[in-house]
């Protein structure tokens, strides 16, 4: 069994989770939103990879910054790519360029660690759910007793009904990272899933 520590801290004036997931002494960063150099840089030893769960602005502000400081390959969504180089509100997000892009449920290996991106689109086209073991990184998919917003420019709700119809069926737990909020996990949030598939 390998050993794993999940760091979290609240980036911006929207509080988005950064996350440095370490194994085995690999340091992952996933979603490095505004600002979070400086937090990410005194918190890694050895990182291997930066992931975007999506493409909004709030979770990919600092990519370019983080990847190249660490000398580290940005994996994206492949459906959100085209978010990294906008900057739909005018707000100064430097872009950033993937050097991987992810295809709908993929799988990857990077430095011996299996990493998954389960596609639930509907709040951008690309979101992705990040499978890390048992643990899932859910960005703006999921949150405690909620969901990520389906009326933003490129958001999709009969897509996000599609989406949660298919985690509703995943009969094993998981623990849920979310990109904004605290943690939770999959059982605890079935209900809840469940009465917004109904709302959509």
């Amino acid at each position: 069994l390998f050993k794993m520590d999940i760091k979290v801290q609240p980036m911006g004036d929207y509080q988005t989770n950064c996350y440095i997931v370490t194994i085995d002494g690999k340091d992952i960063v996933i979603d490095p939103g505004v600002n979070a150099l400086s937090w990410v840089k005194s918190n890694v030893k050895n990182p291997i990879a930066v992931l975007n769960t999506h493409g909004h602005f709030d979770h990919i502000w600092s990519n370019q910054a983080v990847k190249e400081a660490l000398n580290v390959k940005l994996y994206t969504p492949k459906d959100d790519e085209f978010m990294l180089t906008l900057d739909p509100y005018g707000l100064g997000m430097p872009p950033s360029y993937a050097d991987v892009l992810v295809n709908p449920d993929e799988e990857l290996e990077i430095e011996g660690i299996k990493i998954k991106f389960h596609h639930f689109p509907g709040h951008t086209p690309g979101c992705s759910a990040i499978q890390i073991d048992r643990h899932l990184f859910t960005g703006d998919f999921i949150f405690k007793n909620s969901i990520g917003r389906f009326d933003f420019p490129n958001s999709n709700a009969i897509l996000m009904k599609q989406s949660l119809n298919r985690i509703l069926e995943w009969e094993n737990d998981f623990h849920i990272y979310p990109g904004h909020g605290d943690k939770t996990t999959l059982k605890n949030e079935k209900e809840s899933l469940k009465q917004w598939e109904r709302y959509i």
